[in-house]
């Protein structure tokens, strides 16, 4: 059976993302654009456009689209921006954003779906995105600073380390809490200043290594 992956693209837009209060032209346009079915497992490939996380490896996911729409919505990404995505996993996230930016750093410490992204990426023509293997916790300060972070699945806690690499005036997005505790935040940047507000609550897969240090107490 053929999968009409353009036929299923056009319904995650119409009734997933638009459903979500998902109403920027930009947003829209990307999602459609980017073939989601590219940058999923070859076991997941009749499920690509389910509107739920899709594992890509042990403990790393694809984030749902509705949700991963409404996030990169609130980034506010405009056409001159740098992002920066952190855990890309393998692309699919920094396809997105390339479609709204001028340039996408995103950041990848599984090896394995480093390169897979970074093939993606080349093989598809997202020619304005590099991926850099290395430690999501640090983001990548020496290509920063950054319009907008992007951070790919829940948090405990963002580090005051990705945090510094906002320029003033950018935005970061992130998950923190995990399950249901989940609460998509929006950090800005003014001056020296950093604040954040609440926007929606959500339940996304957890993001490796950014689990709050235990704090001891005597």
């Amino acid at each position: 059976m053929t999968l009409d992956f353009e036929n299923q693209r056009q319904h995650m837009v119409d009734g997933q993302i638009r459903t979500s209060d998902v109403t920027n032209l930009g947003v829209l346009a990307a999602f459609q654009e980017v073939p989601r079915e590219e940058f999923v497992a070859n076991e997941h490939l009749p499920l690509a456009y389910l509107d739920d996380d899709l594992a890509i490896a042990p403990g790393r996911s694809i984030m749902a689209p509705a949700t991963l729409a409404k996030l990169v919505q609130a980034a506010s990404v405009g056409a001159n921006d740098i992002v920066l995505d952190i855990g890309c996993g393998t692309g699919y996230s920094t396809a997105i954003l390339s479609r709204l930016c001028n340039s996408v750093v995103a950041v990848e410490e599984n090896s394995d779906l480093a390169g897979i992204a970074s093939t993606k990426l080349s093989e598809l023509g997202f020619d304005n995105a590099v991926v850099v293997q290395s430690r999501m916790t640090q983001g990548c300060a020496g290509e920063g600073p950054f319009d907008v972070i992007f951070l790919g699945g829940s948090v405990d806690e963002v580090p005051s380390t990705i945090l510094d690499q906002l320029k003033d005036g950018g935005r970061l997005v992130a998950v923190v809490g995990q399950g249901n505790s989940g609460v998509a935040s929006l950090w800005t940047r003014d001056g020296s200043n950093v604040s954040s507000r609440r926007l929606f609550n959500c339940a996304v897969a957890e993001l490796p290594g950014f689990a709050k240090a235990t704090e001891f107490q005597f």
